[in-house]
């Protein structure tokens, strides 16, 4: 009687950590999903960054050759008082 209570308890004890592994695995496929989805993301948001600065660096060359010549043709212009 007592090998048969030991031999239920081995069993007991080798399935309980089996089936407690199931759920981890599907917890770590869904964890890595996630994790290449953010490294997905944050790779388009360094693409998008290097664009957003390539506009800002168009956007800064327009205005400092716009002051050139505005510079060259007399300044800034005052409208003439009534």
């Amino acid at each position: 009687m007592k090998s048969f209570l030991f031999l239920g308890l081995i069993v007991a004890m080798t399935v309980a950590p089996i089936a407690a592994q199931a759920p981890a695995s599907k917890d770590e496929q869904d964890l890595l999903a996630l994790v290449k989805d953010v490294q997905a993301q944050q790779a388009e948001i360094a693409d998008n960054q290097t664009k957003i600065e390539q506009t800002l660096a168009g956007i800064a060359e327009t205005i400092r050759l716009s002051r050139i010549f505005a510079k060259r043709s007399g300044g800034a212009h005052v409208p003439p008082p009534p």
